[in-house]
């Protein structure tokens, strides 16, 4: 649609995106040369006994750790979950072949928070991050927080992130700063460029455009090196991002490795190579989500090639639900009520699927409540690391994620934030109480076509309980039912007031870590 509306730039800064493609595809080309060849010496002198030695040597002690982050992905728009309009082969392989996580969630139903929390093993609240962060924002993840990343360097791990960010764009807010080797991808969401859909109506060279965002940078390492990405760009992001994992993987065959790929689709606005152009019964949004099955088809099969498959862990994930009021260009949250940006299960509960052969019981569910930020606590007792020094709120998955009999979610409760630091509700592995506040909502109206979203209504939600497991629906308000339910969890909540704080009742927590600031002496990134 964009390319329809708005044509696509010939250059970027002086070289035609032809050539810039071709030379981004040479080089990535010659390096995978190098490295061939750097291989074949090694072999050469011997190195291929050595190798084997020490993969073997690590193969129950440090597992690969995958992790594959969708953005915007609804509860129903993968295979396992019920898709319907397009196939999701890959992903219903790695169904059958690991297990379902049916009530996996998520910190807060947006973009910066959820990814603080998956990182950092903490609510997203306690950090200090909320929202998204957009290209004008001066502040970001904190040095003093231990990522997934730096957890796996103490154990000499091989790092990398290809996809989307969105943790703070400076350079002491990027990747590499936190325990990252290798970066290539997006600083933030891909709408957060000239032609988002706030100025759709307006000429293609309107100075407003940028005054609203500026040109969406592609970053490699600490620097950018397509300072204007354009559709036709972003159309091989899916493809880009997943190269370079498979890329990583193979030459990280012989060493331990944690690689992170949150890609930036099904974010809109939605973009497809032509391999899956036009493939789905359900448009473009089908065609994206097809790509993305492919991408996780190419990981699993490099990690299948090299013999990994047992000696890998894989977790597919998203960041919180769909965003609705896109319509057709946004995916559905199935039986769930509502979708981002609203605190209800439809914005935070996720599909989620893992895998580790022999590890994992195959073609298994489990619909106890886990969460991302139980996946640092969890790769922390499975490679023997550190847990750091300061509170996190995940917990050991461990029995659940290998199935355990009797296992039962390690939380007692799960505290909801959203809006900034509003307590909106609490939960257990059964019982939800919602406390009074606004969300968005469509009511029931038809939502947006071809890429431009209708506006939301304001809807409120009074003192409300349900029981998740007779009614995922949120539809029933069981509080004047079950009142001891009402006050045990208003109990759970104030506890968490005393920590997090509470925007909705004015509260100042006493856990709370400050995210990091830009400073005048920090250097910034410029495009």
């Amino acid at each position: 649609m964009w390319a329809k509306l708005f044509g696509q730039p010939e250059r970027i800064g002086n070289i035609p995106c032809s050539v810039f493609r071709a030379r981004w595809r040479a080089g990535f080309g010659m390096r995978t040369r190098w490295m061939g060849l750097a291989c074949l010496v090694a072999v050469l002198v011997g190195g291929w006994q050595v190798t084997q030695v020490r993969a073997g040597s690590r193969s129950t002690s440090t597992p690969n750790v995958v992790v594959i982050f969708i953005d915007d992905m609804g509860y129903a728009d993968i295979g396992p979950f019920g898709a319907k309009g397009y196939a999701t082969p890959n992903l219903d392989r790695m169904a059958r072949e690991g297990r379902v996580f049916t009530d996996f969630l998520v910190s807060s139903a947006v973009c910066s928070a959820s990814r603080s929390a998956i990182l950092t093993g903490c609510y997203h609240r306690r950090i200090g991050i909320s929202g998204a962060l957009g290209p004008r924002s001066e502040y970001g993840i904190s040095r003093g927080e231990m990522t997934l990343a730096e957890l796996c360097k103490q154990k000499e791990y091989a790092t990398a992130i290809f996809g989307k960010w969105h943790l703070g764009h400076h350079p002491k807010f990027l990747p590499l700063q936190h325990g990252f080797d290798e970066y290539f991808g997006l600083p933030y969401s891909n709408d957060m460029w000239p032609l988002h859909p706030a100025y759709v109506h307006l000429p293609k060279n309107s100075a407003k455009r940028k005054r609203g965002f500026p040109n969406l940078p592609l970053i490699e390492g600490n620097r950018v090196i397509d300072s204007e990405v354009t559709g036709e760009d972003q159309a091989q992001l899916t493809t880009w991002y997943t190269e370079h994992a498979v890329d990583f993987i193979d030459r990280n065959k012989d060493k331990p490795f944690f690689l992170y790929v949150p890609h930036s689709m099904v974010h809109v606005p939605l973009f497809v190579s032509d391999k899956f152009k036009g493939k789905s019964d359900r448009g473009l949004f089908g065609d994206v989500v097809m790509e993305v099955d492919w991408s996780v088809g190419q990981i699993l099969g490099a990690i299948r090639k090299h013999g990994l498959e047992k000696n890998t862990l894989v977790i597919f994930t998203a960041d919180n639900g769909p965003w609705l009021n896109y319509g057709d260009h946004a995916g559905s949250a199935g039986p769930l009520r509502e979708g981002k940006g609203t605190e209800f299960e439809g914005g935070i509960r996720e599909p989620t699927v893992m895998w580790w052969p022999g590890k994992i019981p195959a073609g298994t569910t489990c619909d106890e409540l886990a969460s991302t930020i139980d996946i640092l606590p969890t790769v922390a007792a499975l490679i023997d690391a550190k847990l750091p020094d300061h509170k996190i709120d995940g917990k050991d998955m461990r029995p659940l994620m290998f199935g355990q009999p009797g296992a039962k979610s390690p939380h007692e409760i799960f505290y909801c934030y959203y809006a900034g630091g509003q307590l909106q509700a609490v939960r257990d592995r059964r019982w939800k109480l919602h406390f009074p506040h606004g969300f968005r909502t469509l009511n029931g109206r038809a939502s947006g076509t071809g890429g431009t979203p209708v506006p939301y209504d304001q809807g409120k939600i009074g003192l409300a309980l349900f029981d998740l497991k007779k009614d995922v629906a949120e539809s029933n308000d069981v509080a004047d039912e079950y009142p001891e339910q009402v006050e045990r969890l208003k109990k759970y909540a104030e506890k968490a007031r005393e920590d997090l704080g509470d925007k909705l009742t004015k509260r100042k927590g006493t856990g709370i870590r400050p995210a990091a600031r830009l400073t005048k002496d920090d250097k910034r990134l410029l495009w």
